[in-house]
């Protein structure tokens, strides 16, 4: 597999309703550092199944494209904004999105899970238990809509832009439990010493996508060509198998 360079300049040919090609770039969104599936490794290398994941698929579409690192909540801004042209940074689907922008057929879905310090033990469940907690949530995420609308008044939640800042609060004592994506939790909390999952994790929404603007119709159709091409093949498997010891895909 070819390496794509981050922030390299590239040419892809589309043809769209009939139209002759256009040169363009594609240009990709990455919301950094939200391990596993997008983050920077010890060479400063973006790395991470999704940006492996989208390596693939834009050799499967024969097309070079820039890797663009964007905050959370910049993303369906700044795709709207063109900054960029497709987000591929584990963004649910939702129907309130599905306003805004196009959605591909989903390529994966994990569970949101409950993550604190080994000396909580309340039950998540249980809103009495859980009355005058601080729960941390990554803004705008489908676990931040979760926790909004099934504990909102009941617990202090605070939202953070990134992951890693979350953690960092949960490690000093300024959250009781946070609530983020399963496989995020499993390797940047449960890796640390002194803390557990606590409770059941919790099947969210109707999977991840590949964003793009509402008029890039044929565009999704590529996406969507390239991910089946690459499940069907064994690529997304051999992918997923360096990350996951599980199975996240749909």
């Amino acid at each position: 597999m070819k390496k794509l360079i981050v922030a390299a300049s590239c040419a892809l040919a589309l043809i769209a309703g009939g139209a002759s090609a256009q040169e363009r770039n594609l240009r990709i969104a990455f919301d950094v550092p939200y391990e596993p599936f997008e983050y920077k490794d010890e060479n400063g290398e973006l790395t991470g199944f999704e940006v492996e994941l989208a390596e693939a698929m834009c050799e499967e579409m024969n097309a070079n494209c820039e890797f663009v690192i964007q905050a959370w909540d910049g993303m369906i801004p700044g795709l709207l904004a063109r900054k960029f042209d497709l987000i591929m940074s584990s963004m649910s689907i939702t129907p309130e999105r599905a306003e805004r922008v196009l959605f591909s057929e989903p390529y994966y879905n994990t569970p949101g899970g409950w993550f604190a310090r080994n000396d909580f033990s309340s039950d998540v469940t249980d809103m009495d238990a859980m009355k005058g907690k601080t729960v941390g949530v990554q803004r705008g995420t489908t676990m931040d809509t979760y926790v909004t609308e099934n504990m909102g008044g009941i617990v202090t939640i605070k939202r953070y832009t990134t992951a890693d800042d979350m953690v960092l609060d949960l490690e000093g004592e300024r959250l009781d439990a946070v609530f983020v994506d399963y496989p995020v939790g499993e390797q940047t909390i449960l890796t640390k010493e002194g803390f557990k999952e606590v409770g059941e994790s919790v099947k969210l929404g109707e999977g991840v996508g590949v964003a793009m603007r509402q008029r890039d119709a044929d565009l999704a159709e590529e996406v969507n060509a390239a991910l089946a091409t690459l499940k069907e093949d064994g690529t997304y498997d051999e992918i997923m198998n360096k990350y996951f010891n599980y199975d996240i895909k749909m």
